[in-house]
């Protein structure tokens, strides 16, 4: 096995990159050889289709110490609270929120511990909450690209390209096919969960931002080659048309000795975002804040938008500074992963969530609005230790049955607007 004594990265979203963990492992030839040095195997895994243009294709060479066919047939398992059929509820114009999932009682990993809150044609979104490391459990998603957003507790994502170490106000990002499993640092941990079923998800064009700002490429961070040697018996599960499968393996799958190639698992800092944000007057639109999108064939529509919150600074002069009321095209689904949402005074807390669908009116409660439209403004607002996010969508998102029946559905969010007075009179301007 090998051990480095510290986790490093290499650098760069959808870039071509390579790692050994054992030196000379990659050939330097060809990408196949007759014989790949240590007696390796060389596979490729690939993430789009051969023939989509150079700088969307997605594909890596893994050379690993036993090809990933060697496992025992898949059969089918339970979906435990997994939900890929969003037909046995409706999608609702109503106002929901939720307040954080429980951490189990049980012995529960990663995988158990997920559970589908709502979806559509394009995504799937589900909270986790977790107490035991997977083992020598191992996963992959065949359907989706999977975006991971922890809250509480660090993550180690040991998968065939490298581990790694992602802690709240970080995302893992997982292409479609790769296995991987999650441990435990902390022994506890909850966040949530992004299935991509469209394009995969990329940096947006910056256009009239120019070269700088948002997300930068050099900051997203991939695992560099590591490896393990591990004999005996292993589970291998695999979401695959909606369903979970499982086989058995003789062998940890996690045997990759190096790799070449651009379709990768990352992690980001959101920390290291570049907020921009208007100096003179009015509330920006939120895609300024977007991280990644996944295009769909519409321009200017993504089927997936992911969109942060950050710390920042608002200083724009006659002005209502937080988010103003609104309805939009896109159906919102927000969660909280640090501090304090600015637009709500209470009842959205760290682990929570809510889901706004298409043209349901929301925005600021009651007591945010009363006291944005009357303080002084002067001076700049300074938006501190606080993280929210958003997936966004352009078709409804359906909330499952168990979302619906949860003891964490706040019954009564919609009246977080209900004390909103009536300020007009003809008489005053």
């Amino acid at each position: 096995m090998s051990t480095p004594t510290e986790l490093r990265y290499l650098h760069g979203l959808g870039n071509e990159l390579a790692s050994e963990a054992l030196p000379g492992a990659l050939p330097t030839e060809q990408n196949s050889p007759q014989q790949c040095p240590y007696g390796l195997y060389a596979e490729q895994l690939s993430g789009t289709a051969f023939t989509v243009p150079r700088h969307v294709n997605r594909r890596s060479w893994l050379y690993r110490i036993r090809p990933s066919a060697m496992h025992q047939p898949f059969a089918r398992i339970g979906n435990g609270r997994l939900v890929s059929d969003f037909s046995a509820a409706e999608a609702s114009p109503n106002q929901l929120r939720w307040s954080p999932l429980p951490l189990p009682s049980e012995p529960t990993d990663f995988l158990q511990g997920l559970v589908t809150m709502a979806g559509n044609a394009h995504i799937a979104i589900h909270l986790y909450a977790a107490n035991q490391s997977m083992g020598r459990r191992a996963f992959y998603n065949a359907d989706a690209q999977m975006l991971i957003v922890p809250q509480q507790g660090r993550l180690r994502v040991v998968t065939e390209f490298g581990r790694i170490d992602a802690e709240p106000q970080e995302i893992v990002l997982i292409p479609r096919g790769i296995r991987f499993r999650v441990e435990l640092p902390d022994g506890e941990a909850r966040g949530y969960v992004c299935e991509n079923f469209g394009a995969d998800l990329r940096l947006p064009d910056l256009g009239v931002i120019g070269s700088n700002g948002l997300a930068a490429a050099r900051h997203f961070e991939i695992p560099v080659a590591w490896y393990e040697d591990v004999e005996g018996e292993h589970e291998l599960i695999a979401r695959f048309s909606g369903n979970l499968w499982h086989a058995r393996m003789d062998h940890s799958p996690f045997d990759v000795v190096a790799w070449q190639g651009n379709h990768l698992p990352c992690k980001y800092d959101l920390r290291r975002y570049n907020t921009i944000g208007s100096i003179s007057h009015d509330h920006p639109d939120p895609s300024i804040f977007l991280v990644l999108g996944a295009p769909s064939a519409v321009p200017g529509v993504d089927t997936l938008d992911f969109v942060i919150f950050p710390p920042r600074t608002l200083a724009m002069a006659h002005t209502f500074r937080p988010p103003w009321f609104h309805r939009n095209i896109a159906s919102e689904f927000m969660g909280l992963i640090h501090g304090v949402y600015d637009a709500k005074a209470e009842g959205f807390s760290p682990g929570g969530c809510s889901l706004h669908n298409s043209f349901t009116g929301h925005g600021p409660d009651a007591q945010t609005f009363e006291t944005a439209s009357t303080r002084n403004i002067d001076a700049p607002d300074y938006i501190k230790d606080t993280m929210a996010f958003m997936f966004e969508t352009p078709t409804p998102l359906i909330p499952t049955p168990y979302a619906l029946q949860s003891p964490q559905l706040q019954r009564d969010y919609a009246q977080c607007w209900h004390g909103l007075k009536k300020h007009f009179n003809p008489d005053r301007k």
